[in-house]
């Protein structure tokens, strides 16, 4: 073997040699001797040597004796040809202890309770904030529905939302129904032609005021001066934001026009808006079924007085005299519903007051502040609780249902757990 000693170090792979014994005993002897002239590659030799030492020392750890079983079991299935299957697909759970599996049971079911905790209150909230809604829209519905089919004038009556029509009070009593009425609408409002088109109009204002006291008070002055009444209105006065009045007016048609002008002095116009819907040949049709009804019920009425036969007949023509005169009830309502959307045009209108926010708002009090949290967090507790107890009597049966399924395979690897501890 040749060696590689240069004129100041002798090769690492070479003292490697030296120290493992595979040299000859003249290159060993001559290595030797270089190592003991040169400090450096004595240093490198005391390293390596100090190497050599801890790998020689270092022992491999003995494998767990399961896995060792399950291992040496396995290779005998594979050596003998035997099919294997699925032994070897739970061996890593297979060696969790009952403490690891309940630690992971109990973490997922505080997870999602706590998921359940957080989502719940809010998709509660807004059920409710959506059928609050919904509710809102079915009254409004409603109420429009009952001013189409004439129950509007009862109702409006009953209510007292009608305003000061006519200071002696004829419009008022006209808007009931009693003879005197008629005569008193007839006198208020100018006849309608024969030819004319009957139409029912409507308008929307939207303004902003300055004063919205003044023009709170105009506003019923102008709804009284052209016998008008308010169908419906809402006033808005919360602290620290801008009051404003939302108000469905009718209005006599022939005074509408100078209603608007005298309305628009009440403030800035922002939004302005007029339709009309011709009812003519609706309420022609009304009037004519209504003819050939009541000569219907003539009729009847001619046959029940000269009637003399059976019991059942009589009763019979009896029953129909009460429908046709059910019918007659309900389009003379509509005609009258339909005559009052023509004789009163609608007006919705808005009214917003010019709002300046103040500098320094006043503040509540602490001890207010602190019943305001304290009641607070009593409604989040109680809405918490409430929404889990809800959820649980909704979706309870299911999550029974899937906890049952779901059991079967933790059931099947507790088996095999058992029966690996048992084969230990």
């Amino acid at each position: 073997m040749c060696m590689n000693i240069t004129a100041q170090h002798v090769a690492p792979e070479e003292i490697m040699e030296l120290l493992d014994g595979e040299l000859s005993a003249a290159e060993a002897q001559a290595i030797s001797a270089h190592i003991e002239d040169c400090a450096e590659c004595a240093r490198l030799a005391e390293q390596l040597r100090t190497t050599s030492q801890a790998l020689s020392a270092w022992k491999v750890a003995a494998i767990p004796t399961r896995l060792e079983d399950s291992i040496t079991e396995v290779a005998a299935k594979a050596g003998s040809g035997a099919e294997i299957g699925n032994s070897g697909l739970f061996v890593r759970t297979s060696f969790w202890s009952w403490k690891q599996w309940a630690g992971l049971g109990c973490g997922a079911a505080v997870s999602a309770l706590l998921l359940f905790a957080i989502f719940l209150p809010m998709r509660y909230e807004r059920r409710q904030v959506a059928q609050h809604r919904i509710d809102g829209f079915a009254a409004e519905h409603t109420e429009r529905l009952d001013q189409r089919t004439g129950g509007d004038r009862d109702r409006v009556v009953t209510r007292g939302s009608i305003g000061r029509l006519q200071k002696d009070g004829a419009v008022m009593g006209a808007l009931i129904g009693t003879p005197e009425s008629a005569k008193a609408l007839q006198d208020v409002l100018p006849p309608r032609l024969e030819d004319a088109p009957m139409i029912a109009r409507t308008v929307a204002l939207s303004m902003m005021t300055r004063d919205f006291a003044a023009s709170r008070s105009s506003l019923d002055a102008i709804v009284a001066r052209y016998q008008g009444y308010s169908a419906q209105m809402n006033v808005s006065t919360t602290e620290n934001s801008p009051r404003s009045l939302e108000a469905s007016l009718r209005i006599p048609a022939p005074a509408l026009s100078s209603t608007i002008r005298d309305l628009k002095t009440l403030g800035r116009v922002e939004r302005e808006s007029q339709s009309g819907e011709e009812v003519t040949r609706q309420h022609e049709d009304l009037v004519a079924r209504l003819k050939n009804s009541r000569e219907t019920e003539q009729r009847l009425r001619e046959i029940l007085q000269q009637r003399t036969g059976k019991v059942t007949d009589v009763l019979k023509v009896e029953q129909e005299i009460a429908r046709v005169r059910g019918e007659i009830e309900e389009m003379e309502a509509e005609q009258k519903a339909l005559e009052h959307r023509v004789d009163f045009a609608t007006v919705e209108l808005q009214l917003t007051e010019e709002y300046k926010a103040q500098l320094n708002p006043p503040a509540p009090s602490v001890s207010t502040r602190v019943h305001n949290a304290f009641v607070a967090g009593y409604q989040n507790v109680s809405e918490t609780l409430l929404g889990i107890v809800l959820f649980f009597a909704e979706f309870g049966p299911a999550i029974l249902i899937w906890l049952a399924i779901l059991s079967l395979p933790v059931v099947a690897i507790w088996r095999r757990y058992r029966r690996l501890s048992a084969a230990v």
